[in-house]
């Protein structure tokens, strides 16, 4: 019975899982067994930072209320994850993959936490994570982190690029090792991993889902997001977190734009009636394949009835862009953080982590700590002019200049962009929402600086202005409805 729910398992969305569990075919208790044998089972991967000890009392009073009073709705029983920097008041730590919050355990359940506890969900465990979301070292590895070591791309374990810095929510999410997973960017971190790793990955308009409880990078960019293996169970995911919440002030800019149901928006036959823009800028460093991936994907576009603009130009695309904005925020907000954990903790500071990570150099630093170094040269105040110039020179020209105005000049629903870092930094220096969906695999491909080969999985990105995320499930749901490129890991 136990291989027979293993195979039936793989690739199962939420609402095949919710038919069997309402059926009495399966149970929530019986999903966590499963889950966590494949977890232990591909335990090389390193996509788990540390397991929910309560998982199965969760399971097992929920599978009680299902019999008893009914569903709480489409995520009720079902597992997922958690990228290590969201808190969660249980008895999991929250650490960014850093030895130095090793033993923290946060004081209250992040926003997110609460709305996917609300809705039924049970928090199956951690998923590892490029340490510090990858603003530790300029030479850190995507996917390394020294308490949960280097997560591997199950396509190509330990040959293949695993993206970051949400690396261990995107390869658990395409092992089937969780239903779904929750991972936050900052730049890139939820759509380049989902992209190599052949999932998808939807990262919303800044303060459509509160910051709450999340480690921090930059409260201009971070946003949670989620990762799954299907459109419609990013818009389920979606719907169930957004909301105001006092914590975050970003969140009421959301205040009728936001929605419960995301899943309305999936519309087969959109694509009869959108128009999209190709900005071809961000085309010219894909390898030949990957370049070939996104000319199959337009040509599916046209054919699918869409209105292709191409090529289309952003006004921003030479700006010389500065890291200010990140480099100034990360003190503040970290050390807002670092500031509210137990005493219990060994830094409350960003001064106090460093000094913590150089006397355990021998485990703390294999690739050092110069970004950490970097952003505590700064006050912390946010008054430098440095910082406030380049975060009025990120909103001017990648919004009104940017991506707003290419959109309105062409009449764009959206752009299309590769699932690599060039095409999503305008965005996260906007706060504008990003999804991206499996699109193809290439045989060869090229080698990054890190010695990782970049072939292999490939995903498309819809990109848009803010809060159009209905409009940017309709297209992804309707790309992917007509191409079915989601395949499982051998």
């Amino acid at each position: 019975m136990q291989d027979i729910l293993e195979k039936w398992i793989i690739e199962a969305d939420f609402n095949r899982m919710q038919t069997a569990m309402e059926s009495g075919n399966t149970t929530s208790e019986n999903l966590i067994n499963v889950y966590l044998e494949r977890i232990q089972r591909y335990s090389v991967l390193n996509t788990i930072i540390e397991i929910n000890p309560d998982a199965f009392d969760i399971a097992r009073a929920l599978d009680k209320e299902r019999a008893f009073m009914g569903s709480r709705g489409p995520l009720h029983g079902i597992p997922l994850l958690l990228k290590d920097n969201i808190d969660t008041d249980d008895n999991m730590h929250t650490s960014a993959g850093a030895l130095a919050l090793a033993d923290s355990f946060a004081v209250e359940d992040s926003w997110v936490a609460v709305q996917l506890r609300s809705a039924g969900a049970v928090l199956l465990g951690k998923a590892n994570m490029t340490e510090w979301a990858n603003f530790m070292s300029s030479t850190m590895w995507a996917g390394y982190s020294s308490r949960g070591g280097l997560t591997l791309n199950p396509y190509g374990p330990g040959e293949f690029f695993v993206g970051g810095s949400s690396s261990g929510s995107a390869a658990a999410i395409a092992a089937n090792l969780a239903a779904a997973a929750i991972g936050t960017e900052t730049t890139g971190s939820i759509i380049c991993p989902a992209s190599q790793n052949f999932i998808v990955g939807l990262k919303p308009t800044v303060g459509l889902i509160s910051r709450a409880g999340v480690i921090p990078i930059s409260n201009s960019q971070d946003t949670p997001g989620t990762m799954t293996r299907t459109v419609e169970d990013a818009a389920i995911l979606l719907g169930v977190m957004t909301g105001i919440d006092e914590r975050d002030p970003s969140t009421f800019k959301s205040v009728n734009r936001s929605y419960k149901d995301y899943t309305q928006f999936l519309d087969r036959s959109f694509l009869k009636k959108a128009r999209i823009g190709i900005p071809r800028f961000y085309y010219q460093n894909l390898d030949p394949e990957r370049l070939a991936i996104m000319e199959s994907a337009i040509a599916l576009l046209k054919k699918e009835g869409a209105t292709v603009v191409d090529p289309v130009s952003l006004s921003c695309e030479l700006v010389n862009w500065s890291f200010d904005v990140k480099r100034y925020e990360f003190k503040k907000y970290v050390n807002d953080y670092l500031a509210k954990l137990p005493a219990s903790v060994p830094v409350h500071t960003l001064s106090e982590l460093i000094a913590f990570n150089h006397n355990h150099a021998d485990v703390a630093l294999k690739y050092g700590q110069s970004r950490l170094i970097w952003c505590d040269e700064t006050s912390g105040s946010l008054t430098e002019p440095e910082y406030l110039e380049s975060k009025r020179k990120n909103e001017e020209y990648s919004r009104a200049q940017g991506i707003d105005a290419v959109l309105e000049q062409h009449g764009l629903d959206a752009l299309l962009l590769p699932g690599n870092y060039d095409g999503t930094d305008i965005a996260g220096r906007a706060g504008y929402p990003l999804i991206t969906v499996p699109a193809g695999y290439a045989s060869v491909g090229s080698t990054t600086s890190e010695g990782w080969i970049t072939k292999g999985p490939f995903g498309i990105v819809f990109s848009g202005t803010a809060y159009s995320e209905p409009i940017l499930i309709k297209l992804a749901y309707a790309y992917e409805q007509a191409t079915k490129h989601r395949i499982p890991p051998a």
